[in-house]
Parts: structure tokens; C-alpha cells; sequence
């Protein structure tokens, strides 16, 4: 039997089962966190980094007068990739990380689909943060797509150090057998044009309008479903934007580093390294910044991180929701690509005015759809959130009890499991 070593590789029902062998497993996160004790001077730069000028989360002045009584961290840093979160491993963990080597579907076909992330408690200054991580659920789906695709839920839970859990990220990767070099070829084509006075006036307009609720509640009696939240303008998007990004929000998980600690994580992973025209090794992480590194990957040029637009999300929220209120779920999809010189406008309605109850209590709730919308009117990332408001017949909002009533880390890993893991 001839064997055709260009066979692309293929989803199995053995790679299925050795994935789904290390659900629950947990591991530590690829590199050390950015920030280890975070404080406000943290907050107000992680802030900055997407554009937020909220004082809740940097001005102690302002803070102490709020409900808060503090300044609290901006959602967007509790969780991120390698933001914050020390692991949390016990020696059982560190016996079982055999289990976790090599990749069960390894070269089919990965990308980063979606993002569900839930808050359960503010994260006060000058704490440390705890965090686990681990596979919770593997889901074999058919796919107009490809045939067979395989939904990989990934979670990362934390908690202050003292033992409050303060939220949740699960991440979801789709897995094809199939590149998406059709996918590509079609972005070939994509064009940025260039900016007129008059657009950009447009949206200078926009920001010139934009600012925090702040310290004016919004009640839960006043909302009702249908109503719009406050569109706010992200763009036209420069590599200034993502270097100021990175000044916030550290590297990521790959742990992109400058000259001799570059050396290094060049010999960790060296896969995610390639030469330059120059003969110079650098990381892939350079195609959001370096149109020809970009242009080999299949796109026209620089474009954004995703998780980008999930925190330009967070900041439409928390700016139309106030500081009394508070941010309990989202979930983002990433569908589009958002290139260097695409705005994207994120625009939300209410959906549902609801009552919430779990162990707390009862919370009066929105849940809102949100959309990231470019200059072609492409919506690049739909969304969805819940937001707690204050009432004046409930009272003040009470924070949300952790998932599935957790109490722990170990806990909280294991109902995202439970939640995840449906086939």
C-alpha cells in the first residue's frame, strides 16, 4: 500500500479520545504572569491600553466615594491570557503533566472561535492572584465547513489570594481538518481605503461625545428591553494602538520577548519563530504589526487580536452601565479579521429585563446584544452580556455567586466541566 505522506492530517476517533482524556487536567499557564501584585497604577494602565478613561479604576479620590468604597481593577485584566494569575498546581497535578504532551490532533487546523467570560468578584489593589487551568470540554461537531470539526473548551479560573473567586474565561478553539486557505484567498481581497477629513471628523465626533456613566445609576426600572446602549467608535485602528496595547495587557501566552530573553523563548518554542527579509529570526506574533509577515499568513495586512475587540466590548458596558452596576457575563465571537485602518463600531439593545436568582440572592438583570461593526458593514464580532443594575425596590446590586456555586478553584474548574463538556 502506497502511503501519501501530503495526506492532510485528519480528525480521528482515537485523537477525539486522547483529547478528551486530559479534560480536568490541570496545567500551568505557558509563562509567568505580567502583572504579580497588581495596584492602580496597574489599573489605569491596562485600562489605557483600550482606550478606557473610566477613574473608577484608577483615581483612589474618585473610587473611595463609590460603592466600591476603592479603586477596583478594569474587568478586561482579571483573566486575559498571561495578564494575571499565579498557578495554582498541587503534586498530583505536577505527576500527570506526562499526560499533557504532544497534541492529539496534531496539524489539523486550529483558530481561535469565541470567548465566554463571567466576573464574580472585583479585584482590589495590591492582591495577589491565584489561577488554574485545564481542558473542560471537547465536543466532536459536524461542520458545513469541513466535514468534522472538534470544539475545544479551555478555562481559566482565578481568585484573589485569600481565596475569593473572582472570575472565569473559557475560551472555545475549533478545530477542522481543513486550512481555511479558501477563507484566505477571499481576504486577499480585502481593501482598506484610505480616510477622508469628512469621515474622520465623523468620528472624532464620536469620541469627542464619549465618557463613563460614572457615579449616575442607572436603575433597573428605568431600562426596558429594546432600548440602545451608547455606540462607542474603536479606530481606524494603527500599530500605535496595539503597541499601546502591549505596554497594558504584557505578551501573551507566548511570551514574546527583546533580545537575549528573545533567544531564549526562541529555544522554548522555536516553531513560532521565522526569519524576516533580513535573515532575522522573529516571532509570528509580528503580523499584527508587519504587513509582509501578515501577507504570509494569507491576509492583505497588520490586523488586531481578537481579544482586542472583546475588551473594546467590556468598555461599551461598563461606560453605558455605570459604577454601581456590574458586569457579570459576556461572550464574544471573532468571524472577521480587523486590519490595520478598519473602525470597528460597537453598538448593543437590550434584549431581556430580567430577575436572577442564585445563592446571593435576587439580582435584577439586562442582557444586552452587542455588535463590532467595520466601515464595510461587516459585523466582525458579535456578543452578548448580562449586566446586574441597581433597582429601587431590590436595592444594590449583589455580586453573582461563582459557577456552579463554586467556592474554590478546584470547585470552579470543576463546573465549568460540568457545563462544558456536553456532547
Amino acid at each position: 500500500m502506497v502511503v501519501d505522506e501530503k495526506a492532510p492530517p485528519r480528525i480521528t476517533d482515537e485523537g477525539v479520545a486522547a483529547l478528551r482524556a486530559r479534560i480536568g487536567i490541570a496545567q500551568p499557564n505557558p509563562v509567568p504572569p505580567h502583572y504579580l501584585r497588581p495596584g492602580t497604577d496597574t489599573f489605569r494602565i491596562v485600562a489605557r491600553s483600550y482606550g478606557d478613561d473610566n477613574p473608577l479604576w484608577c483615581d483612589p479620590a474618585y473610587a473611595t466615594a463609590s460603592r466600591w468604597g476603592e479603586p477596583i481593577a478594569p474587568p478586561p485584566m482579571v483573566g486575559g491570557d498571561s495578564i494575571v494569575g499565579e498557578d495554582v498546581l498541587t503534586a498530583d497535578d505536577l505527576a500527570r503533566q506526562h499526560e499533557l504532551k504532544g497534541d492529539p490532533l496534531r496539524g489539523v487546523h486550529a483558530f481561535y472561535s469565541a470567548c465566554l467570560r463571567e466576573w464574580w468578584e472585583p479585584l482590589r489593589a495590591n492582591h495577589g492572584v491565584h489561577r488554574r487551568n485545564a481542558l473542560v470540554g471537547v465536543l466532536d461537531k459536524p461542520s458545513e465547513f469541513s466535514g468534522r470539526a472538534v470544539h475545544e473548551w479551555n478555562a481559566n479560573v482565578f481568585a484573589d489570594a485569600d481565596g475569593t473567586l473572582l472570575s472565569g474565561q473559557y475560551r472555545l478553539m475549533i478545530r477542522t481538518e481543513r486550512t481555511e486557505a479558501r477563507k484566505r484567498k477571499k481576504n486577499e481581497s480585502v481593501a482598506v481605503e484610505p480616510w477622508t477629513d469628512e469621515q474622520l471628523a465623523e468620528i472624532d465626533a464620536q469620541y469627542e461625545a464619549e465618557k463613563p456613566r460614572g457615579a449616575e445609576p442607572r436603575w433597573f426600572e428605568d431600562v426596558e428591553e429594546g432600548d440602545a446602549i451608547d455606540p462607542r467608535v474603536k479606530g481606524p485602528l494603527t500599530v500605535t494602538d496595539m503597541v499601546v496595547w502591549h505596554t497594558g495587557m504584557g505578551m501573551g501566552m507566548y511570551g514574546v520577548s527583546a533580545l537575549r530573553l528573545a533567544y531564549r523563548n526562541r529555544r522554548r518554542i522555536p516553531r513560532f519563530y521565522h526569519r524576516d527579509p533580513l535573515g532575522v529570526w522573529d516571532a509570528m506574533q509580528r503580523v499584527h504589526w508587519d504587513p509582509e509577515f501578515a501577507r504570509r499568513s494569507g491576509n492583505p495586512s497588520t490586523f488586531d487580536y481578537g481579544r482586542m475587540r472583546e475588551t473594546w466590548m467590556i468598555h461599551a458596558c461598563t461606560d453605558w452601565m455605570g459604577d454601581d452596576a456590574w458586569l457579570w457575563k459576556l461572550r464574544v465571537e471573532f468571524r472577521q479579521f480587523n486590519y490595520v485602518g478598519d473602525v470597528q463600531w460597537i453598538t448593543g439593545r437590550v434584549v431581556r429585563k430580567h430577575l436572577m436568582t442564585d445563592a446571593n440572592g435576587v439580582h435584577p438583570a439586562v442582557d444586552l446584544e452587542l455588535a463590532a461593526t467595520n466601515q464595510r458593514g461587516e459585523i466582525t464580532a458579535p456578543a452578548s452580556a448580562t449586566v446586574l443594575l441597581p433597582s429601587r425596590e431590590h436595592g444594590p446590586v449583589r455580586l453573582p455567586a461563582p459557577i456552579g456555586g463554586a467556592r474554590t478553584l478546584d470547585e470552579a474548574l470543576r463546573a465549568a466541566i460540568t457545563h462544558f463538556d456536553r456532547t
